[in-house]
């Protein structure tokens, strides 16, 4: 049954990955299983450094969009409670082909790999990502990068076209039965230097939203997501749909790993850990003082002086 009310609907753009983790927490508000409060979608599913230059160039009134790209529109954007991938254990990976580990067996390869780094042609699944964010952060002399779809990235490396990539989603499950060798698990590097969960990506609204409409589409995001752990098979076709390359097996270790209480609700450790993300891009002068609230709800931003 349709809950969608029948009073004159509100038209709103909403744009997330189909990757699995964005399907299954959406399916309910996208499929009608929740009641959207007389809201109604216009959908772009993209891949995420898509739709983060969509955020980039203030389009969407809902968007997906890694964290790393949330701190550059943070004057446009707010981001919602509900939806986040955060987490413990989550972080992209850092790897290469088999041939580049065994010429260069090192008891440390990350280390051999840092030392260097600034000669070696790195693949990475989009500028704007905060997996490219993070290997800046923890390999700031790499600067020969190249950007590609993160599904692309694997083949690269096997290729030889690139020396080393950034992998993210679903393939840190598949890395290894293709031959791939892990120099680095950016997210433990993070875990390891912070103590905080790591943020990829969240759910944000515009800004210039009345603050009425900003709480609701976080009221009905978090009813979907609440049906999604309630009903977690009731997403599987359109799951399926957007991921008919996938193994059904990886597609529920991705959801597992990536939907976990913090896509809920941030609740305070998740605000401190993006806090945290925004003090390191602070440091790193990357972005400057954020002088407007970060979160819905009035929330009160957190300082970064």
């Amino acid at each position: 049954m349709d809950l969608k009310k029948e009073n004159k609907m509100q038209k709103l753009s909403l744009g997330f990955s189909p990757c699995p983790n964005d399907t299954f927490i959406f399916d309910a508000l996208v499929n009608g299983k929740i009641d959207t409060e007389g809201i109604e979608f216009d959908l772009f599913i993209e891949d995420v450094e898509t739709l983060n230059q969509r955020a980039l160039r203030n389009e969407l009134d809902v968007s997906k969009l890694s964290f790393a790209t949330f701190m550059n529109t943070v004057n446009h954007y707010q981001l919602l409670h509900s939806g986040s991938a955060l987490g413990s254990g989550v972080g992209p990976l850092v790897v290469c082909n088999a041939n580049f580990a065994t010429e260069n067996q090192h008891e440390n390869l990350e280390k051999y790999f840092r030392e260097k780094s600034a000669d070696l042609s790195v693949a990475i699944p989009g500028k704007n990502t905060t997996a490219n964010f993070l290997f800046g952060i923890f390999f700031p002399a790499s600067k020969n990068k190249t950007e590609m779809v993160f599904s692309d990235i694997e083949e690269a490396v096997i290729s030889g076209k690139a020396t080393a990539g950034v992998i993210i989603h679903e393939n840190r499950f598949t890395y290894e039965q293709k031959g791939l060798k892990k120099i680095c698990d950016l997210g433990e590097l993070w875990e390891k230097e912070t103590g905080e969960p790591i943020p990829l990506g969240g759910i944000a609204v515009k800004r210039n939203l009345p603050d009425d409409l900003k709480e609701k589409i976080n009221r009905i995001l978090r009813r979907s997501v609440e049906f999604a752990f309630a009903y977690p098979s009731s997403s599987d076709e359109y799951v399926k749909k957007y991921a008919q390359e996938m193994d059904e097996a990886v597609r529920k270790k991705h959801i597992a790993l990536y939907v976990n209480p913090y896509s809920v609700d941030l609740g305070e450790k998740g605000r401190h850990a993006i806090e945290t993300l925004f003090s390191k891009a602070k440091d790193a002068g990357l972005i400057s003082s954020v002088e407007n609230s970060v979160f819905i709800n009035h929330v009160p931003h957190f300082s970064n002086e």
